[in-house]
This record gives structure tokens, sequence and C-alpha cells, in this order.
């Protein structure tokens, strides 16, 4: 059928619009796919890249090295050493119940450690390595990997694990370190992702805990790649962390040493403080432990010996310990009186053996009395009626004021664990503790440091420190971090009037340096180094109307933990003081016998920077003291030798 010309026009032009319209869209299609690819492979393939190589490539964190730790000469006293260990990484083992037995035919396993690590499996995730064996030895990391291919998931690495080289010396300062528990985790609002890192080693207690950011450093990063079964085939690049500061303490190492060989086998404490700088040259707790059995988890029988132990190797005494203070705060007392203003040092009071207190007889130590006493021979004799007497003229109040002034009663801010704030107690504090009213014969046992007045060895040792200079002495423990020396604690003068404690001082030279002085026989004779101190006995038990009148029973026949404290204090030299120290003896009976002579020969250590001079001691003593200083030098070297094994 033939079309005319018109109708085959009309024809050309709408399929020429129909092409037209197929073709803009096909071309339209073709932009945007085009558009499309340009997005994917250029506008995002750094994306891509990322995605497509984290099917191949791991991130893992690198550790970052511990800060080391020295003593006030350089000495170490923590550190960071290698450490071979066997890791296993779930995912990539398969059945890790024959992966680990197949390992336990070429090296030993601690079955401790398998459960261990079996506990850390359940709850983490299967892609982080885990430690089956710590510190093992070159020859069996030979083993592990000329047998790499049988071991799916095993790998040996090297690390840095903690140690203390000079083991219990400064267990109760500076601590330890232990894996990050559940525990540790859940005190931490948002934890570092290197806290996750199986086996990585955080401060538990001492100063490894309270300095915990110092130290750590902050985590570095590699990128590894992996074949299809996981297994690291080659390091692509590394960042390196941030190790910790290095902190240096204030304690000299070798003095340290002494004191804690000095205590022996006693449960004590001592704290040898400096008189200019406020600075901790000892600070001792005994008995003690060694802290490398818990860097890398203490045995069950190991930590059940030391909670068992009924003279508490792991409390730091010399900060957490708390006792009444005894006679050692009859200064204090002294001072309260002096300051307000109500007693004169040559003011005198009768003491029969006991004073009659509001229908309650209050108790001289000895049972005869003392006669008419000052200031001066009531400290030197320690009479307790003297101090009963001042007391309750000048009441509890300003005692308890007097005594935060000298450091008692409040927290010192050093960086160990449990530090305790003791006890300085007032009206109001009975009052809002108890819901009692404070009774006169309360404010009697707190004149002679015995009711609820409770003070630390180092609060004593300040406020002997301070006794000595006048100055509001602080305690150092951090000398430097990273060589930026720290604020010393000189501390300002207090504003006492220097009368007031020159005569509290003479006092307590009398103490040591007259015949009939308490602490007499722990004297030093030596010229220039004469010391000032202070007896305490601080009671546990009470003693009874009818155990009174019959005789009280001597601490010697007493049960051990029914024996009262022996303590003491002292600074020297007494006319231009350089050391203070205290000393707590837990029921060591009387202070002279127990305390004083611990002190008397630490202080002398310190003073000489080493073994004194037997001159030094009374000639009497020298024999003895000699003996004994042979003996110590022998375990000195015995315990040096067996650290330098370790």
């Amino acid at each position: 059928m033939r079309r005319n010309p018109r109708e085959l026009g009309f024809l050309q032009r709408k399929t020429g619009r129909r092409a037209l319209l197929m073709g803009g869209l096909q071309m339209a299609f073709a932009g945007g796919l085009a558009m499309r690819m340009r997005h994917l492979q250029v506008d995002q393939a750094d994306q891509f890249r990322l995605l497509a190589e984290e099917n191949r490539i791991n991130i893992r964190l690198i550790p970052p090295a511990r800060g080391k730790i020295f003593d006030r000469n350089g000495n170490t006293i923590a550190q960071n050493v290698p450490s071979y260990r066997i890791v296993i990484v779930r995912e990539d083992a398969g059945d890790v119940d024959k992966v680990i037995a197949n390992l336990s035919h070429l090296i030993e396993l601690d079955p401790e450690d398998l459960d261990r690590a079996r506990a850390e499996m359940r709850r983490s995730p299967p892609f982080l390595p885990i430690t089956l064996s710590d510190r093992i030895g070159w020859e069996d990391i030979s083993k592990v990997s000329v047998n790499a291919p049988a071991l799916p998931g095993i790998t040996p690495e090297v690390g840095l694990t903690r140690v203390y080289p000079l083991g219990a010396d400064f267990a109760h300062v500076v601590g330890y370190v232990g894996p990050v528990s559940d525990y540790d985790l859940s005190r931490i609002e948002d934890p570092e992702p290197v806290l996750r890192i199986p086996r990585f080693q955080i401060g538990k207690v001492g100063l490894e805990a309270k300095r915990e950011g110092l130290l750590r450093g902050k985590a570095g990063a590699k990128r590894v790649e992996v074949n299809a079964t996981g297994r690291v085939m080659r390091e692509l690049d590394r960042q390196e962390g941030q190790p910790g500061a290095d902190v240096q303490l204030t304690v000299d190492a070798q003095l340290q040493n002494y004191v804690q060989a000095r205590l022996g086998l006693e449960s004590a404490s001592a704290v040898i403080i400096d008189c200019e700088t406020g600075d901790l040259r000892a600070i001792a707790s005994s008995p003690t432990f060694d802290p490398n059995l818990f860097v890398r988890g203490i045995s069950v029988a190991d930590y059940r010996g030391l909670t068992e132990d009924n003279f508490r190797p792991l409390a730091s005494k010399s900060v957490q310990g708390i006792y009444p203070p005894g006679s050692t705060f009859k200064m204090i007392t002294a001072l309260a009186a002096l300051e307000d203003g109500l007693i004169g040092s040559d003011d005198t009071v009768y003491c029969p053996g006991f004073l009659e207190v509001a229908g309650r007889r209050f108790h001289c130590w000895r049972r005869g009395g003392h006669g008419h006493m000052d200031l001066l021979n009531s400290l030197k004799q320690s009479c307790d009626v003297y101090f009963y007497d001042v007391a309750l003229k000048v009441g509890i109040d300003k005692i308890s004021a007097m005594a935060k002034r000298f450091g008692l009663g409040m927290r010192h801010d050093i960086p160990m664990s449990a530090v305790a704030s003791g006890l300085a107690p007032n009206k109001e504090w009975k009052q809002r503790v108890h819901g009692q009213d404070w009774l006169i014969g309360d404010t009697a046992n707190a004149s002679i440091g015995q009711g609820f007045m409770l003070a630390s060895p180092m609060q004593l040792a300040v406020m002997t420190a301070r006794i000595a200079t006048g100055r509001s002495i602080e305690p150092r423990l951090v000398k430097s971090i990273d060589g930026v020396e720290q604020p010393k604690g000189t501390g300002e003068p207090m504003g006492l009037n220097e009368n007031h404690l020159r005569h509290v001082r003479r006092g307590m030279y009398e103490v040591s340096n007259n015949r009939r002085g308490t602490g007499y026989s722990s004297r030093i004779i030596a010229d220039g180094q004469r010391m000032a101190g202070k007896t305490g006995t601080s009671q546990v038990r009470n003693i009874t109307a009818a155990e009174r009148a019959a005789g009280v029973i001597r601490n010697e026949d007493l049960p051990w933990e029914r024996r009262d404290h022996a303590l003491f204090v002292c600074f020297a030299p007494f006319d231009r003081p350089k050391y203070a120290v205290s000393v707590v003896v837990e029921h060591g009976g009387g202070g002279s016998k127990a305390a004083a002579p611990i002190a008397r020969d630490v202080l002398l250590q310190a003073l000489y920077g080493d073994t004194p001079p037997l001159a030094a001691y009374p000639k009497k003593d020298q024999g003895r003291i000699k003996a004994q200083q042979e003996r110590l030098k022998r375990e000195l070297l015995k315990a040096a030798s067996g650290s330098d094994r370790a």
C-alpha cells in the first residue's frame, strides 16, 4: 500500500523523535553510570580500599614500655626486662584443646597458667592473643618456631615484664603490677583499649597504682598482613607508643635495706624523714614480701601464706597502721598548754602515782609516783599524772587542734596505698560519730596518747620533724619525674613560740641523755650526733582494778597479741636536726626496750651514711653492737646475692 508523501513525512518525523528520546535516555543512563563509577572508583576509593584491606590487614596495639623507678641515688627499684612467651589466637587455632595438647608435647605447660588462659579465652574476643606460657627460655621458643606448621594459632612473642631487683625492700612503698582483671576494668569509666590486651600489667598497690597514669605511657600500633588462616605474614608499618615516665624516689635504697634488716622478724615499722626537705629517706614495714611473686599471678599457696600470717606482711604498717601514740604524744599536750599560757615550764604537779578524776583513778606507769614534776622532768621520766593535770586545764579541743598542727589526725599526700589519717578527737567528733558527750576521763586518756587518739608511724615522724625544726615539714616520696624536680616539703615556720619548742626539745634531750631518762639505755654518745627522743608504750588491753591490786601482769607473760605496742620517736643531731625517726613495734612491750634500740641504730645509719663507728655507742653496748653489725652485714650480703641471681 502506497503512502502519500505527506503521511511518510509524518512517520519519519515521529520515528526521529522516538529515536532522539531513546538515544537521550540511553545517554543519560550511560552518563549516570559513568558518574556513579567515578564516585565509587575516585571519590570513595580510600574507603573501599580500606574495606578491602581489612580482609587481609590487622591493626594491633603495641603495649608501651612502663616507666622505671629509681631511688634517690639512681639505683633501680623497678624495671622492665624482655620476656619470651607463647600466645594463642582462638579463631586461628580451630580445635584449641588439640593445639594445646600438641604444644604440651614440645614444652612444659603449667596447669595454673593453662586454667588462667582458658578463663581469659572465655571472656575475650576470639581474635585476641592469649598467653599460654610466660617467661620461657630460648630453647622452648625454638621448638615452637620449628613446629609452627603443626601449631595453628600458636605464636612465640617477646615482650616486657616488670621486675623488682631489690625484692622485698620496697614492696610496701612501690607495690607491684599484675594483669588487668575484670575488677580493674569495672573501676575505670572508659578503659583504654590497651587495658584489654590479655596479661597487660597495671599497678595494683603502692606507687605503681597511685602513679599508674604516669608510669603506663601511651600505646603504639602496628599494621600486619595476615593470610587466609589469620597467620601473620609480614609487618607493614609501626607507630611506636610513648613510654611511661621515669620516677625517682626520695628513699635511699641502701638505708632502706638496712632498716628492713634491722627490723628483722618483728611485726614493726620505721620511718626516717629529712628535717631539711621532708624527704622520706626510709619507710619500712616488717615483715615484708617479694613483689615479684605478684607480677605473673601469685600461687594460691603463697598467697595463703601471706594472708594467714599474724604479723600481716601485706600491710604497709608505716602508713596504714594506726596505733595509740602513747607517751610520744605528751609533747603535743605540753605545747597546747604552753601556747595557751596555762602553764609555765617551771610549774610543778605532784604525782602520787594516780590522779582522781570524776571518781575514777587514772594511774601513772610508776606505781609509787614521781613526786613533784615540772615540764622537763615529766618528759624525761614520762610522768603520766603531770599530763593528766595539764590536759584537764587546757581541754581536748585545744589539744586536738595542736595535734593537727603537728600532722596528726590528717592524711598526708604521698603516693602509697591505704595512707591512714589517724585520729585527733575532740568534742564535736565524739558527738558526731558516737552520739555521746565528751567526758573528762576521755581528756585524761588522750593527754597521754591513749583512748581515741590514733596515729601512724608516718605521722609520728612528721610530728617529730616539726618539733625539731618548728616548720610545717611535709613528707615527700617522689623526688623527680622524668628528671623534673618535684616540690620539697621544707614547710613554713609554724608560728609557735620558740621558747616553748625549746623547752619541749630539751625534755626530749633529757629522755635520751640523762641517767633517769626513759631512753637513756639507747643513747648516742658521739660528739655532735646527740639524739633527743621520747619513749612510748600504748596499751591494747584494759587493766582491771583487781589486776592492778595484785600486780600488773608483765608483757612477757601475756600472749603476743595482748602485749603493749612499743614506740619511740627521736631526732638528731640535737643542735642542728637532720633526721627524725619513728619506730613502732607491734606488741613489743616497753618502748625503751623494744623500739628505742632500733630507732637509735637506724638513725645512726642515716647520719653516717654507712655502718656507724662503735664509738658512737655506749661502751657497755659496743661488743653486742659489733656482733649485731656483723650479723646484719652477712644477712644483707646474702640477700643481695639472692637478688642478683633472681
